[in-house]
């Protein structure tokens, strides 16, 4: 493009930023706003940065554009890597920033920095380099212990961190070797010194019983106990349901109701009731009332918004409210009054809400169900479990009608459903994994994940037509270089996807057409797994922006306050409003706090979940460690320059590194996701099935390597 005209927009776009009447825009608002043509879309983004580079524009952590001030520039969170270079996340950007080792300058892992883009770099990702720690977000690590003769060190457990801290003697807290301890920082370290610290916890031996999985809660600074203080107000407000606690709420405990769970759960804070209407069903999401006992601001609440979620670790669960509460009265326990809010819903033949209706509401649940014993009845006609639930057959043959209709209807749209084969690791009375068995999802697990949903949508939609501030659920729709990525790949397997040429946006339709084309196949999972990486990550926020995954316009999480703060949140809009009491100070308030809630609850969740993933990563490498010398069968499920990922039927995945492919040399085919033979031209293909020989485990990385099964080599040299 001739420069000239380059220059002239990018004054354009400064002197739109410029103007006194200008609101900050995002990317994809000022390619709206301005009548930027997709083809064009590239150029507006090499001009942002460009700007943003020279300090004319600076950009919010929301990725909203604004005019450039001194000092100014981009702030980010720095992601460290044990080769010394790293990235920087920053909100409101798709991709992360590249940090080269000479550009780090000192960050330490989660440090906040502030950064400058770099020109012309080389590399497919954006390069910039750190100009200036704001401040330092990791304060303790976890490590195990290491003595020397005056002094001490610690190897953390967290990867990402490459070096060892050093403990001073008078900082070891008695520790010895073997110890695994937490490490408050205490000096961040520079290019010639290690970070320093004390320890300020010993949390045991490493080989001792439980400290593994306590080292991990630890590294993620996942609250466990509760203070005193909030168990006594628990106890406090846990008492049974009043007459003065009824007063002014819809009488629903004459109406048939169950609870569906697993066995041990304990927490059961949704129940479901279902009757007929002509050709309608009347459906009840009956939710406990948790706001009623956590109020606003009390101890109990701030405790909530700190935790933001309960976390369901391979052998315990840490909750995000009390037992009193969570087990007791928020609990809807079989033939016990509780306080509800209740989602009222006639949906018709096609799976329409017809007419709805949310109240406050005190119910009586009749049976406490388990998803085993529903299945059952419903998928084996046990004459057992008839028998004994006879009354509530009907009700549960009726729910099973409706909820195909829901799923169809749902489908009708584009909704995506990932059906993945989960894992439960068992574990022994010492903690040790003594078999991985699958999760299978039925007929119960479905029925009662189809209500949730309609109520969540129907909540929602309520609430956004009121146009009152809110938490809404959202995903946004994929990036278009994944899902081009992703069209790329599944060529291979001879599938497509329709991407629209002028936005190369995709609707989730193709997504769920291409899910509904590979089941029953072999690359069913390693598609499908591909497919859910290239979505983004759902999240919490007050604009509601949709759900592709689900295919509506208008989503929330309603039917979890026991474990998910969003939930207990919106409950407390919802109770107001039904009262009358949403008045311009309240909406005020709720504008004013509602974005943190979201920042934060979107941003415990992921701890949350990386929290578990690392727990099962841990337990599984303990159990495959059993397995050592074993030869078994897998199918590959990624690529890399470096090695080969291969998962067992048990969702173990390990890795056969790049260089122990023997026989060739072999080389990552990016175009085609393939790893190659040089001179042989053989080839590794995602989803190909391998035999594989168990070698080695790491249990400091929690990682599995495995070799090519030697019949597996002969066989391709007879081919």
């Amino acid at each position: 493009m001739d420069r000239s005209l380059y220059e002239k927009r990018k004054n354009l776009i400064c002197e739109l930023v410029n103007d006194k009447f200008y609101v900050p825009m995002k990317e994809k608002e000022l390619a709206a706003f301005m009548q930027v043509r997709p083809e064009e879309r590239e150029e507006l983004k090499t001009i942002l940065n460009e700007l943003l580079m020279e300090g004319r524009l600076q950009i919010s952590k929301r990725g909203k554009y604004s005019k450039g001030e001194e000092g100014g520039g981009l702030v980010g969170t720095f992601i460290s890597h044990p080769k010394g270079f790293g990235f920087v996340e920053i909100e409101g950007r798709s991709e992360d920033l590249y940090i080269p080792e000479s550009g780090v300058n000192g960050a330490f892992h989660q440090d906040q920095v502030q950064v400058e883009l770099l020109k012309g770099q080389g590399g497919r990702r954006q390069e910039a380099r750190i100009v200036k720690i704001l401040s330092h977000g990791l304060t303790k690590v976890v490590g195990t212990y290491q003595k020397s003769k005056s002094f001490g060190f610690v190897i953390p457990d967290l990867e990402k961190i490459s070096t060892d801290i050093y403990i001073p003697a008078e900082g070891s807290k008695g520790a010895v070797t073997g110890h695994k301890v937490v490490v408050e920082l205490t000096d961040y370290g520079d290019d010639k010194h290690k970070p320093e610290g004390r320890i300020t916890e010993i949390l045991g031996h490493v080989n001792d019983p439980g400290v593994d999985i306590l080292s991990i809660v630890k590294g993620y600074d996942l609250p466990v106990e509760f203070e005193e203080k909030l168990l006594n107000q628990a106890e406090r407000v846990g008492k049974p349901v009043s007459e003065a606690d009824m007063a002014g709420r819809r009488d629903l405990r004459s109406l048939q109701m169950v609870t569906i769970d697993g066995e041990d759960a304990k927490d059961l804070d949704d129940a479901v009731s279902l009757t007929r209407e002509g050709e309608n069903y009347c459906l009840g999401v009956h939710i406990a009332d948790v706001s009623n006992y956590v109020q606003e601001n009390s101890a109990l609440d701030r405790e909530a918004l700190n935790r933001g979620t309960s976390v369901y670790l391979v052998d315990r669960v840490i909750p995000m409210l009390p037992h009193t509460l969570s087990n007791g009265i928020c609990s809807l326990n079989q033939g016990e009054d509780r306080l509800a809010l209740s989602c009222l819903m006639k949906v018709n033949k096609k799976g329409e809400v017809v007419s709805y209706e949310i109240a406050e509401t005190v119910i009586c649940v009749d049976r406490r169900m388990s998803y085993t014993a529903v299945r059952k009845i419903l998928e084996e006609g046990d004459p057992e479990l008839i028998q004994e639930y006879e009354e509530l057959v009907p009700m549960f043959q009726d729910m099973q009608e409706l909820a195909a209709i829901l799923r169809k209807k749902r489908r009708q749209r584009g909704s995506i459903d990932f059906d993945f084969p989960e894992s439960k690791i068992i574990l022994d009375q010492k903690g040790n994994p003594v078999s991985i068995e699958p999760y299978e999802r039925n007929v119960a697990t479905d029925l009662i994940e189809d209500f949730m949903l309609l109520a969540n949508e129907t909540v929602a939609q309520h609430f956004y037509w009121m146009e009152v501030p809110f938490l809404y659920r959202t995903h946004e729709t994929p990036d278009a270089e994944k899902i081009e990525k992703l069209a790329t790949f599944i060529h291979n397997f001879g599938y497509h996807i329709k991407i629209k040429t002028s936005d190369h946006e995709v609707h989730p339709k193709e997504i769920q057409k291409l899910l509904a084309s590979i089941e029953g196949t072999e690359e069913e999972a390693l598609i499908a797994r591909l497919a859910l990486r290239s979505m983004k990550q759902a999240k919490y926020s007050v604009e509601c922006t949709g759900h592709f995954g689900l295919a509506c316009a208008c989503y929330c999480h309603f039917t979890s306050p026991i474990r998910r703060y969003p939930d207990l949140q919106i409950h407390r809009i919802i109770k107001e409003q039904l009262r009358g009491r949403l008045m311009e100070k309240r909406i005020d308030h709720y504008k004013e706090i509602l974005p943190e809630v979201a920042r934060q609850t979107s941003r415990l969740e992921r701890r949350a979940d990386e929290a578990e993933r690392e727990t099962d990563k841990l337990k599984k490498a303990q159990y495959m460690k059993h397995h050592i010398g074993e030869t078994l069968e897998g199918i590959i499920s990624g690529i890399t320059a470096w090695g080969i990922y291969v998962e067992l039927p048990n969702t173990v995945e390990g890795m056969i590194h790049v260089a122990r492919l023997t026989g060739d040399y072999y080389y990552y085919k990016e175009e085609t996701f393939e790893m190659v033979g040089r001179d042989t031209g053989r080839c590794f293909k995602l989803g190909q099935r391998l035999k594989v020989f168990v070698d080695s485990v790491d249990m400091v990385s929690k990682s599995v390597d495995f070799l090519l099964a030697e019949d597996d080599m002969e066989e391709e040299e007879q081919g």
